[in-house]
This record gives C-alpha cells, structure tokens and sequence, in this order.
C-alpha cells in the first residue's frame, strides 16, 4: 500500500517510492527512491517526522514527509 510518510505508523518500516519536492537535499541525507526506512517518532502539531535510514537517524518537518510516497508491505 502506498502512503505519505507523514502517515506511516510508529515502528513500521516502508520503501520510499516517490520524492514529490526537490530531492536534492534529500538525497544528500541518503534518502532516495528504493531505500527503506523505518518511522521513528512523529511530533504532533507540525512538529518533526524522524526515520531511520540504515545507520543513521532523518529528522524532516511534516510538510516535508507529507511529500514522500512510501509503500509498505514490501518484502526486499
């Protein structure tokens, strides 16, 4: 199933699958098309989104992640 990032549930895991704003910045944190995440922690109120990223730790604001398409449910 595919959804926004800003709507992955705590602890789940996803592909990200479309980058709908300027990736640049995005894929200089190692975040691209193909690469898996995990959701860490989503503060209310426009507050940060937090993913795992292999090793490391993606903090975005939720208009953000609110333009990353994931899909979940993807066996790699």
């Amino acid at each position: 199933m595919r959804i926004k990032l800003s709507d992955l549930p705590f602890g789940a895991t996803a592909v990200v699958r479309e980058i709908q704003t300027s990736a640049h910045d995005l894929n200089c944190l190692g975040l691209r098309i193909g690469k898996e995440l995990k959701m860490v922690t989503k503060q209310p109120i426009k507050g940060p989104v937090v993913v795992i990223l292999g090793e490391l730790e993606i903090a975005m604001g939720l208009e953000t992640a609110e333009q990353i398409v994931v899909e979940t449910g993807v066996d790699r």
